[in-house]
């Protein structure tokens, strides 16, 4: 079953009197439980693909079907309804609020969600717990390490059981040893069911992807099945 379907989706930016054409027609369908890296050089059009596919932006024209719902034409309110109960996002750069404890930054999406306080506590504590971080609970991000923000921003994407884990860029910050913790933590969610879509321009972060479509001028350049799967297991060898 597909999850995500795009039908020869296109953005187009005015600027001025210039028309810059970030997707040109991209026709791609993911099914439920794939783990896909989409990469490409700067300007190729994949931090587009995302947005469009994270329902944070419309197609300027062309079809996105995202777990059986026509996407394309939705309001902005109608698009935040399904972003937040559908898709769970991982920033490059945490995003965490720095005067919210771990726990109070994983809960956040439940408030949006209308669960009483005592149970967003208890499914924010099952979420720090699947990354591992439950004695952190209490923890602002500035008593954190960057791997462990990370996990922190981990639990919050996962903490309303989404559809489809969109991860952008999720090792940028980080030093090797900690992206390929991240990346078997990646594994895990993967290896549990989800599907999990990541932005990256990193071959070997890339390379822990099941299939890999790589985008060159607003189009898509290869989309192939990686032969080639790399696991995780930095941090048992330190």
């Amino acid at each position: 079953m597909n999850i995500i379907e795009t039908r020869a989706i296109a953005k187009r930016y005015v600027m001025g009197s210039e028309v810059v054409e970030a997707l040109k027609s991209i026709t791609i369908a993911v099914q439920k439980g794939e783990y896909v890296a989409f990469m490409g050089p700067s300007g190729s059009g994949k931090s587009t693909l995302m947005n469009i596919v994270g329902c944070l932006d419309s197609p300027t024209s062309g079809q996105y079907i995202l777990n059986s719902q026509d996407v394309s034409n939705m309001t902005e309110n109608e698009l935040a309804e399904v972003r937040n109960k559908e898709i769970g996002f991982v920033f490059q750069t945490f995003n965490l609020l720095p005067r919210q404890t771990s726990l109070e930054n994983v809960a956040l999406p439940l408030i949006y969600a209308g669960l009483s306080k005592a149970d967003r506590t208890e499914k924010a504590m099952i979420a720090l717990k699947n990354v591992g971080l439950e004695n952190r609970a209490g923890h602002r991000p500035n008593e954190l390490s960057g791997g462990q923000r990370q996990r922190v921003a981990v639990a919050r994407a996962l903490v309303n059981d989404p559809s489809i884990l969109l991860a952008d860029e999720p090792t940028g910050n980080l030093d090797t040893k900690t992206s390929y913790e991240i990346m078997d933590l990646f594994d895990q969610i993967h290896s549990k069911g989800n599907t999990v879509i990541m932005v990256t321009h990193e071959e070997d972060i890339a390379e822990y992807a099941h299939r890999i479509v790589r985008l060159r001028d607003g189009l898509v350049e290869t989309d192939r099945a990686n032969e080639h799967i790399r696991k995780a297991r930095a941090f048992m060898q330190a």
